[in-house]
């Protein structure tokens, strides 16, 4: 059940109307990495951990409000750039078009191609939000990761959250308002707060390297190939022990002699680690029926009910005060 909130989660302001700062703030109302793609793409990871991640799904469905919080912070702001000159652009909008359409159909169509590649006549014309990106490019919901594995999921999540946060730092560049860089300041720093969240939601999953359930061929998960001429360049990424809890790289200098004499891979051997085909195989099967007992133990053989009630009368229309009770009583 959502209740909403007139007052916004935190005061947007604006100095005075910016036109084309709003139009390039559309980018955070429904563009790609805007607060409606995280909006949406929180929600639904959500229904997938309901059961099994009882804990994750709780935190999943609040970010996902607050993104709902945001995206109308960005709404209220966009409309409040384009308070005040609302009227005259529309009025001015209307005159030009009938005098260009007066001009006949070579005007009428140059008309109408302008209009469709420049996003600006639609987002100012208008005077309110429009879902679209600041190139004039629709919502898509192509935008949204939900893959239906949390530990997925929340790795998409970072990155989304990751990405929204330097578009607030670019969009800071693009306005001297210091009402609005306030408001920018705010979401910015809330999407680094998300990033925490999420990162520390992973890490209360275990084991949840790699993602999914299947284990690595370790024939081939420490081997790091040098796919370039030149010089050897060395890194935490391909030598020593790097990211791995076990194990270290090893570093292939020239993979055309490393690819001829293994037979194309086929018979590469185990390096850098202690597992063994064997033993992958054996962890396979062992995460398999973890997550397996996981799912299955969140689906109820009684006839399924999404939400608990502690007091089954709570639903009835006996116990909820008439309208009028309820305005009495305050």
């Amino acid at each position: 059940m959502f209740y909403h909130v007139k007052e916004l989660q935190f005061d947007a302001r604006v100095s005075s109307p910016d036109p084309r700062f709003a139009t390039l703030l559309l980018e955070q109302f429904g563009g790609a990495n805007g607060e409606l793609k995280a909006a949406i793409q929180y929600f639904l990871q959500a229904f997938a951990a309901r059961k099994p991640y009882p804990a994750q799904y709780d935190m999943l469905m609040d970010i996902a409000t607050e993104e709902l919080a945001h995206l109308e912070i960005v709404g209220a702001t966009i409309t409040m750039l384009l308070d005040g000159i609302n009227g005259e652009l529309k009025d001015a909008a209307e005159q030009t078009l009938m005098t260009e359409f007066l001009k006949g159909p070579g005007k009428k169509e140059e008309l109408l191609q302008q209009a469709i590649v420049n996003p600006q006549f639609f987002a100012l014309s208008g005077g309110s939000p429009t879902l679209t990106n600041s190139q004039g490019v629709p919502w898509s919901g192509t935008y949204v990761d939900a893959n239906g594995d949390l530990t997925v999921d929340i790795r998409s999540n970072l990155a989304s959250e990751s990405r929204a946060k330097l578009v607030y730092e670019y969009l800071l560049q693009f306005t001297d308002d210091p009402q609005v860089k306030d408001t920018l300041t705010f979401l910015m720093t809330r999407e680094i707060a998300h990033y925490q969240m999420f990162a520390s939601a992973l890490d209360s999953i275990q084991p949840n390297f790699p993602p999914g359930v299947l284990q690595g061929d370790p024939r081939y998960t420490h081997t790091y190939f040098n796919m370039s001429d030149g010089g050897d360049i060395r890194g935490p990424w391909n030598q020593g022990r790097g990211a791995w809890e076990s194990g270290e790289w090893v570093y292939v200098s020239n993979p055309r002699d490393y690819v001829e004499q293994t037979d194309g891979l086929t018979n590469a051997p185990v390096e850098g680690t202690t597992e063994t085909r064997e033993s992958t195989d054996a962890m396979n099967r062992q995460l398999g029926q973890q997550r397996s007992t996981e799912v299955k133990s969140a689906i109820q053989s009684d006839p399924n009910q999404w939400s608990k009630f502690a007091d089954g009368s709570r639903s009835s229309s006996a116990s909820v005060p008439h309208v009028e009770e309820r305005v009495k009583s305050k």
